[in-house]
């Protein structure tokens, strides 16, 4: 008797075709099936190693932070025994399912992790979740396979995105990445599970089904943390189901009644061609942003010119600070901050992120630990900032709208102003692959060991010479020092 592993590998000697392979599930379905890791360009392939670098960075960050202890506390009092090992907690298991959720909620865990500016998600806090889950019921992956399936998946989330509006959903409320989320996951894992096209359209089918994400997570709870690992587990199980042959919702995009663009875009004109378009040709892997400040991708714009301005300026000279955004970024964070706030809260809010900007000259771990954001001297600037929706940046050509200009009044009627379209990190100001690779170094220097830090680094930029990505999964799972207490 076969096993599903076997099915779906040996299915590959004959693979059927998608339902429809001429519409945007099975375009997409199809290119997933047939993408190799050497029709992937040197370039893409290389920027999603570092990529990949920067989500083992976050995870190893978030591994031990008080939120996810919490986490592991409460999900593995409901399932301790499985498959699943959990990165940065020194060989505790769960299920593979869980341990998708867990980890992801790692990455997710500071702020500190990728996102793609015009389709927002946090794709390695779903790809690399789920293929890690997935590789004990795979049987041996080397790197190179473990590499494509990540760019599968980096590939996936941004265009299932861009076809329902992009920043679009997080005006409307949703929580767009655990929208994107389980698609993308559903390709990662897909590709080790070795899913043929037909197996491919079933899981993105089935992973479609299980979208979900409210934005109003963002502010008290600390479930904005784990709303990817839903996706990430959501994604893992229908790759699993496919490979087992259980058929999902067939041409599931382009469904009028009930189809995952006709539900999510209600009313607001979805494009399914962004999901095919340039197939192969166009990488959104390169668009992918690698952070530079540990907040909310849209605050990045503000933050950039905070910092700008900061040398510019007295501190107790400050009269007022007003900051114009635009409608994604102003929804998601122009909203009033109220004393106490969490960390969570803070990340979100745009006038935290400017006034910790002004004060501290960076924005990073420590300006969101409670202590620091409990200080007089922040809520003293918090109470001097106003924000506005600038309907003028709305109508900006996609690529620039993070558009966000601040404003500083200092009490002798003096006003400084700085604009920032392109946020460092994003567009022309992509972080380079040395900036990467210092940021990698400086969010684990403090809680790993220098030749830990140094075996995980080389393994990651080398992957296409790894034989077995489980000598990977054995260097993340050791006991990491918590990043903030």
């Amino acid at each position: 008797m076969k096993t599903a592993k076997a099915d779906a590998h040996s299915s590959l000697q004959n693979p059927p075709a998608a339902t429809d392979p001429h519409g945007p599930t099975g375009r997409l379905a199809t290119w997933l099936a047939a993408t190799s890791i050497e029709d992937v360009p040197s370039s893409v392939r290389e920027h999603a190693k570092y990529l990949i670098l920067d989500g083992v960075a976050c995870a190893l960050v978030g591994a031990q932070l008080p939120v996810s202890r919490k986490g592991v506390e409460g999900i593995t009092a409901l399932d301790e025994v499985g498959k699943g090992v959990l990165i940065g907690w020194g060989g505790r298991t769960t299920s593979s399912s869980s341990a998708a959720m867990l980890n992801s909620s790692f990455i997710q865990g500071f702020e500190l992790d990728d996102y793609h500016p015009l389709a927002p998600l946090h794709s390695n806090a779903v790809v690399l979740p789920a293929m890690l889950a997935a590789v004990p019921h795979v049987g041996p992956v080397d790197g190179a396979r473990f590499l494509l399936g990540a760019i599968l998946g980096y590939e996936t989330g941004p265009r299932v995105g861009m076809a329902l509006g992009g920043l679009d959903m997080l005006s409307r409320g949703w929580h767009s990445g655990v929208v994107f989320g389980t698609l993308a996951a559903a390709a990662s894992a897909g590709c080790l599970y070795g899913l043929n096209a037909a197996q491919f359209e079933d899981a993105l089918g089935s992973a479609a089904t299980q979208s979900c994400g409210l934005m109003s997570a963002q502010f008290e709870s600390m479930v904005k943390r784990m709303q990817h690992g839903f996706a990430s587990r959501n994604g893992l199980t229908a790759a699993a189901l496919a490979a087992a042959g259980y058929v999902g919702i067939k041409r599931v995009f382009e469904r009028e009644y009930g189809g995952w663009l006709s539900v999510f875009g209600e009313g607001h004109h979805p494009d399914a061609s962004q999901i095919y378009a340039n197939l192969g040709e166009k990488w959104e892997t390169d668009r992918i942003a690698v952070k530079a400040y540990a907040a909310m991708g849209l605050l990045h714009a503000a933050i950039g010119a905070a910092l700008e301005l900061g040398p510019e300026v007295k501190i107790d000279e400050i009269e007022q600070i007003d900051i114009f955004m635009p409608e994604a970024a102003y929804g998601h964070g122009g909203w009033k901050a109220v004393r106490p706030l969490e960390p969570i809260g803070a990340q979100m809010n745009v006038a935290y992120a400017v006034a910790a900007a002004l004060l501290d000259g960076q924005v990073l771990v420590e300006q969101f630990s409670e202590k620091r954001i409990n200080k007089d001297d922040v809520w003293s600037l918090i109470g001097r900032t106003r924000t506005y929706h600038d309907k003028d940046y709305d109508k900006l050509p996609v690529g620039e709208r993070e558009t966000t200009r601040v404003s500083i009044i200092s009490k002798d009627g003096s006003k400084r102003s700085k604009v920032v379209a392109h946020p460092r990190g994003t567009g022309p100001r992509t972080l380079t692959n040395d900036e990467i690779l210092d940021k990698y170094r400086s969010l684990t220097r403090p809680i790993v060991s220098v030749d830990r830090q140094s075996a995980i680094e080389n393994m990651v930029l080398n992957l296409e010479s790894v034989r077995d990505i489980s000598s990977l999964v054995d260097l993340l799972t050791p006991n990491v020092r918590s990043a903030i207490e």
